[in-house]
Order: C-alpha cells, then sequence, then structure tokens
C-alpha cells in the first residue's frame, strides 16, 4: 500500500509523492529528489520539522524532546525524519521549493472546449496528457501560458480533482491577453501548458461547520473543493454564499445545484451587487451571512474574490467582532493589456 503526500511548499509550490508502507516521508521525499531540509535525521536535531496539516500518521518514539516537543506534536508538528504515513497527508513545509531543489512542474494539455458562459466569464477545458502525473489540492491553482507568448495567467481549477479533463473559470477581460486569446485564437486541439500546481489556498479537514464564500470567477476553487466534499461527504453544514456583480455574471448554477443533491449538507444562496438586479438576493455577500452560519465563530471560513471582496468580508468579522476557527482567502485581480 502507498500514501500520497503532499508536501506545501512556504512559496505555494506543491509536489505530490509515493510514500510506502512503513516509509519514514523524508526517506520517500529523498527517493523522489525533492531534498527537505534535514541534518541529523534520526530525530536529534529538529532541522525536518514541519507542520502536518491532514491525514493520520505514526512519529514513533525515537527522537528527542529538544527536537520535538510533546506540545508541538500535539499541534500537528512533525519531524519527516520520523513520520510514517497511515494515509494521505498534507505537510506544510517551511521553507520555498527552490531550497529544496524542486523543478517547477510542467505538464501538457489541448484544448477540449471553449465557452463564453457569460460576458464576463469564460470556462475551459483541457484535456490532460497525463491525469496521472498531475495531483493538487482542491483549490490550489497553476500558471498557465497564453499560447505563443512567454506570458502566463494564474487560474484555479474549477475540476475534480483526479479527472482526466481540467477546467478553469476564467474572466473575461476587456484587452485581456488570455481572454482575449481564447475568444479568438483558441480552438478545439489547440496545444496548451502550465506550470503548477501553487497555493496555500485548499481545503482542509473538514471538523467543524463550513462557510464558503465566492465573487465571481472566484467561484471555481470552490467548487472544485465542493467535488471532494460531495465525494467524501460530511456531517458538517456547509454553507455556500457565491456573489456577482450583474444578473447575467451567475454561471454554474445547474453544477451547484448537483453538488447539492450529493452533499445533503451544503446550502446555498446567489446574489447580485447591482441595485438594480431582478435577483432575489442583492448587495454584496456580507449582507446575506447570518449569525447561524457563524456558529458563534466556530466555523472555517473559505474565501475566494476579489481583493475589495476580502477586505470587506475582513472588516465585517471585525465589525461583528467574529473571530472563525479558521479563515482562509485568496485574492485575485484581473490583469489588462498594456498599451504599447
Amino acid at each position: 500500500m502507498t500514501y500520497s503526500v503532499a508536501l506545501n511548499f512556504e512559496d505555494g509550490a506543491t509536489r505530490f509523492i509515493e510514500c510506502n508502507e512503513g516509509e519514514k516521508v523524508l526517506d520517500a521525499a529523498y527517493r523522489n529528489k525533492i531534498n527537505l531540509p534535514m541534518d541529523c535525521s534520526d530525530g536529534v536535531c529538529g532541522t525536518c520539522k514541519c507542520r502536518c496539516e491532514h491525514g493520520e500518521y505514526n512519529l514513533g518514539d525515537e527522537y528527542l524532546d529538544d527536537a520535538l516537543s510533546g506540545a508541538e506534536a500535539e499541534e500537528g508538528l512533525v519531524l519527516t525524519c520520523q513520520m510514517v504515513p497511515s494515509s494521505d497527508c498534507v505537510i506544510a513545509v517551511p521553507v520555498p521549493s527552490t531550497a529544496c531543489k524542486v523543478k517547477p512542474a510542467e505538464h501538457g494539455a489541448e484544448v477540449s472546449s471553449v465557452e463564453l458562459v457569460s460576458d464576463s466569464t469564460i470556462v475551459l477545458k483541457l484535456k490532460l496528457d497525463r491525469p496521472d502525473a498531475l495531483g493538487y489540492l482542491p483549490g490550489q491553482y497553476v500558471n498557465l501560458t497564453v499560447p505563443g507568448t512567454s506570458e502566463h495567467r494564474s487560474y484555479s481549477f474549477s475540476s475534480k480533482v483526479g479527472a482526466s479533463e481540467a477546467s478553469f473559470l476564467i474572466r473575461n477581460v476587456p484587452g485581456g491577453l488570455m481572454s482575449g486569446w481564447l475568444a479568438s485564437e483558441a480552438k478545439v486541439g489547440t496545444r496548451m501548458t502550465f506550470v503548477g500546481p501553487q497555493g496555500s489556498f485548499f481545503l482542509r479537514a473538514v471538523d467543524r461547520p463550513v462557510v464558503m464564500l465566492a465573487g465571481g470567477t472566484g467561484l471555481a476553487p470552490i467548487l472544485s473543493m465542493l467535488e471532494v466534499l460531495a465525494d467524501q461527504g460530511t456531517d458538517q453544514p456547509v454553507h455556500l454564499i457565491y456573489g456577482v456583480t450583474n444578473d447575467g455574471d451567475l454561471v454554474e448554477i445547474d453544477r451547484i445545484e448537483a453538488l447539492a443533491k450529493r452533499l445533503p449538507t451544503l446550502t446555498w444562496a446567489t446574489c447580485v451587487a447591482n441595485p438594480d438586479s431582478a435577483h432575489p438576493l442583492k448587495g454584496y455577500v456580507t449582507a446575506h451571512l447570518a449569525d447561524e452560519h457563524l456558529n458563534d465563530g466556530d466555523c472555517d471560513v473559505y474565501l475566494c474574490g476579489p481583493p475589495p471582496m476580502v477586505e470587506a468580508v475582513r472588516v465585517f468579522f471585525t465589525e461583528k467582532r467574529v473571530s472563525p476557527s479558521h479563515f482562509f482567502y485568496e485574492k485575485f485581480s484581473a490583469t489588462e493589456a498594456v498599451a504599447a
């Protein structure tokens, strides 16, 4: 039996390694040509200390308290030279990937479809060359190269982890390099490359109620997370609020409805900021975030949207004097072409 271990580095790069039954993480990483921080490799120095954010493991008792105290172990800190996984794991490594001689992972694909699903949103789907070689945590992003250029743009997966086809929600930016190429030049079968995965915005273990807030194409990573939750199931309530600017900006509603059928604990709402909207719920996501969803702060919040939305939610929590148990967020902003 093998276990999949995601090494999430300080610079946001993530690499997946397979750890054999009874194998220590440090040894598995070395076997995969990833030089995790280490010195003694005997549980004495503490140089290889990392944090396990998800998964089950055994540390044994052959290490010094000076290297890893009991309090640190209870908080999820581990010594990779002693850690033996007993399930799939996610490990936060407190150094950049470059310090561990990890090269960026490049992947190839071909366009399988490009669809303008609203005036503001393009759905891009890519048939992966090697789906088995692409591992990512639900919520992460990649740097997708614009064909014919050396430029890239960052987009979060909206697809299900492990799927043979990767999908992305891309904002249709006037003058945008990527959206302009997709609208005028992209064809089925066109080759594309991307580097990744990247990012610390990803789904953690669900131990308490979850609140998910998405703005515009910030829905993409949330959809990927919901796919995992729908597959795994959870007894915890999950509430999604998806906000856009105009009525026509709402996309993937059928998919959300399908996810809600697969995940009975999921409730959701959509809202539109434009005051002239015909939508029943107007305003920003914070206007529809009720106390019952926040559970007196005993909740995990996942937020993805443009910077003003992220800041507005942060101010909302401060004014309500609510501190979520965990608050994970990712900001994004559209990149426009610069006139020559």
